[in-house]
């Protein structure tokens, strides 16, 4: 990196993506395919919970809630990156590189702490079974969602305003598709020794903190089906909490994968490819793991859709009748 000066950065240039002419459209019309069936996906799911009264429990209330926020994260990154392609440019303003790793650092954060939650959730449901109407009440979910929430912004908030105070040198020259805070903080010019302290310290607690949950509730789970005499329980019980399993699993392992491949290969286009499948990938999986392996899911599915078909008859009825 060259000497810095003094001069406002105006913006970046994000590279992580191919540059061949030949393969715009398809990385174009790819991305927007992914893009379009996880907000829609997503937003059936959130929608089937919020008008289905069969599913107003605490685990479909967390399930619409983390449904949300897969919808948010994808669109914090993916629609300025279709802009940039669309329009043959990489750059990206100095504004808008920190609201994407603010908005991006928020909406991950607490979908973490959300598939905690979960976690804990899906214990009290097999460890706690007759507690778990009174504890898992309607005011315990909405303020463990609160305090999510919560726990995520100050962190955002943090890891921004770290961000604001390194300079940077003119044209910086991001390899990724996104400003990822790890590339940011890496490509700047000035002492980066507190940026790197603070967001080792804050990944131990915020991401290492719900992964412990997620794992001493399972640990619990298990050794409760373990004790479980007959297999039609056994399995019952592990079916309600398969489909978290799966999407917890998928969640660590792609995240894990991407940082364990940056340290090892140390490509930056490496990196940026195996960042798509937890920023675009898992939340596009998401719906397809909650909907196929899920009865009440599918039956509120149908039933929405009956509705929209009913009301959409009823409309053309009254139009032509008019």
């Amino acid at each position: 990196m060259g000497p810095c000066n003094d001069t406002q950065i105006s913006g970046f240039l994000l590279l992580g993506l191919p540059n061949e002419p030949e393969l715009q459209p398809l990385i174009f019309w790819l991305f927007l395919s992914m893009y379009l069936i996880t907000v829609f996906g997503n937003l059936l799911i959130t929608l089937a919970v919020s008008f289905d009264s069969h599913l107003h429990t605490p685990m479909y209330f967390f399930l619409a809630n983390l449904s949300f926020l897969d919808i948010c994260v994808i669109s914090t990154i993916i629609p300025k990156m279709l802009v940039n392609i669309q329009t043959q440019s990489k750059v990206i303003t100095y504004t808008g590189c920190i609201s994407q790793i603010c908005f991006s650092i928020f909406f991950a954060g607490w979908d973490d702490f959300l598939l905690a939650v979960m976690a804990y959730d899906r214990f009290m449901a097999i460890c706690h079974p007759l507690h778990y109407t009174v504890i898992m009440n309607p005011q315990l979910c909405g303020l463990l969602v609160l305090v999510s929430c919560i726990m995520s912004v100050l962190n955002s908030l943090l890891q921004s305003l770290m961000v604001l105070r390194l300079s940077f040198c003119p044209e910086v020259e991001i390899p990724h598709f996104f400003c990822e805070l790890h590339q940011m903080i890496q490509l700047a010019c000035s002492d980066t020794s507190l940026n790197d302290t603070v967001l080792y310290v804050s990944t131990v607690l915020l991401a290492g903190g719900p992964l412990t949950g997620i794992l001493y509730s399972y640990s619990k789970i298990i050794s409760s089906i373990y004790r479980i005499s007959s297999a039609q329980g056994k399995y019952k019980a592990f079916s309600t909490c398969a489909s978290h399993l799966s999407v917890v699993s998928l969640f660590y392992c792609t995240v894990l994968g991407v940082y364990l491949n940056s340290t090892a290969t140390q490509s930056s286009h490496a990196s940026a490819v195996a960042s798509v499948m937890y920023t675009v990938v898992t939340p596009m999986l998401n719906p397809f793991i909650y909907s196929l392996r899920n009865r009440d899911i599918k039956g509120a599915l149908i039933r929405l859709f009956r509705r929209a078909a009913i009301k959409g008859t009823i409309v053309l009825v009254m139009k032509k009748c008019s």
